[in-house]
């Protein structure tokens, strides 16, 4: 609404943790026990193809490239 990117905004209070396929699922199920894990879940998957691209499936269903942030980062409150 107001021009900002929701992935390039400082958001604190936010994990995100690269794991094993193998391993995901025990991570999700520890991490939902907490307090604060409650809402837990798995939102993407490593692949091998595009190389050198992060992409995202919005919730439209469209594919957005995930680009390097250029520019100033928005000061930071704390």
């Amino acid at each position: 609404m107001l021009g900002f990117d929701p992935l390039y905004v400082a958001n604190e209070g936010k994990l995100i943790a690269i794991i094993g396929k193998e391993d995901a699922d025990n991570v999700v199920m520890a991490m939902r026990k907490q307090a604060y894990g409650t809402q837990t879940c798995i939102i993407g998957e490593v692949i091998e193809a595009p190389q050198e691209r992060v992409l995202m499936k919005t919730s439209i269903g469209s594919t957005r490239i995930v680009d390097t942030l250029s520019g100033e980062l928005l000061p930071r409150i704390c």
